[in-house]
């Protein structure tokens, strides 16, 4: 796997001075404000400057007369090179940059990816995204080390109509992924979220560029929740889980990334020989409605009630209605569970 340096994210200065001290705090310990001032070269104000807001980051941090910062919940940081070992012999699939902050790490490699012919396999790694997104332009949430948010760039030599079910079959990838780590109880939900019980765990968000006949480039975008501290699950209007309520050890953020992106390569591939139709049954077993009653609301502000029959092969949602089977693409279509009567 080929690394990068890490390059400006135009994130303000500030905010860089700010990652700086905190990845002077990972260890848990207390440090004087006079020690890290030292240790970048910089005023003790600027120390003091930078540490202020970082609750915004989800994190806790403590100052003691005397002693100095310590960090409650110090972020795990991504690492280029713990990625590539746990990899192995796929690691040469991928290149990886890591960066601290940006907009939306979609945003941003969709750009590269127009501008700079980056290649298939292309993965941003973002610590902390100030305006990540989700479908249908909703705000992607999360703190600083506990979510995950990386996006990936896959070249296909299909046109954007054979791409047809390829959120689905990224879903089927995390889902896989995450059984690898011992972790149950994840499910899909149409078209492009991983679910619990509890509420949303990932997203996935797909942007493409191509030609009518080909070649076609997409950006995966994934987030998915380790913890959620109340100052991230205050912002979310929605309900969400994090994997540390379905594990006891939350798995290593690195660990992860490796496992996420072994497990889409492998389904990517596949994807590009056979779409989505070799995937349709694992990912209808998975599927969190199959087979339950649920309406859709459709851009003109209309419902549609019926039972979710599962997928075509091209990745539309299949709902038997009083009117007969009719089948949806994702588009701005939204589905919820429970039926749609008529005084509603």
């Amino acid at each position: 796997m080929k690394t990068l340096p890490a390059r400006d994210s135009a994130a303000p200065a500030p905010r860089h001075m700010t990652f700086a001290v905190l990845r002077l705090l990972a260890d848990g310990d207390f440090h004087s404000g006079e020690g890290l001032a030292r240790q970048l070269g910089v005023s003790r104000a600027s120390v003091n400057n930078a540490l202020r807001g970082i609750d915004a980051y989800g994190l806790t941090l403590h100052s003691v007369r005397g002693r100095g910062y310590r960090l409650v919940n110090s972020p795990q940081w991504l690492d280029a090179k713990l990625v590539a070992g746990h990899l192995g012999k796929q690691a040469g699939e991928f290149r990886l940059e890591i960066i601290d902050s940006a907009t939306s790490s979609n945003t941003l490699l969709l750009q590269r990816a127009r501008q700079e012919a980056e290649p298939s396999g292309s993965v941003l790694a973002v610590e902390w995204q100030s305006g990540g997104r989700g479908r249908l332009g909703r705000p992607w949430h999360a703190g600083l080390g506990n979510a995950l948010t990386f996006s990936l760039l896959w070249r296909f030599e299909c046109c954007l109509s054979g791409l047809s079910g390829l959120s689905l079959a990224v879903g089927v990838a995390l889902v896989r992924a995450l059984d690898q780590l011992g972790i149950k109880g994840a499910q899909l939900k149409w078209p492009n979220d991983v679910v619990t019980r509890q509420g949303k765990l990932a997203g996935i968000l797909l942007e493409a560029q191509g030609d009518m006949l080909g070649p076609s480039a997409v950006v995966i975008g994934i987030g998915i929740n380790l913890s959620l501290p109340p100052a991230v699950a205050g912002q979310i209007d929605q309900p969400v889980s994090s994997l540390a309520e379905m594990s006891d050890v939350p798995p290593d953020r690195n660990r992860l990334l490796a496992i996420l992106l072994r497990e889409l390569g492998g389904v990517l591939h596949g994807f590009a020989t056979t779409g989505f139709a070799a995937l349709r049954a694992e990912w209808e077993a998975h599927h969190r409605l199959q087979n339950q009653p649920a309406h859709l609301s459709l851009p003109d502000g209309k419902t549609i009630a019926g039972i979710v029959r599962g997928v075509t092969d091209g990745g539309a949602l299949r709902l038997e209605t009083p009117q007969g089977m009719q089948t949806f693409d994702a588009g701005e279509v939204s589905l919820r569970p429970g039926a749609v009567h008529a005084a509603d």
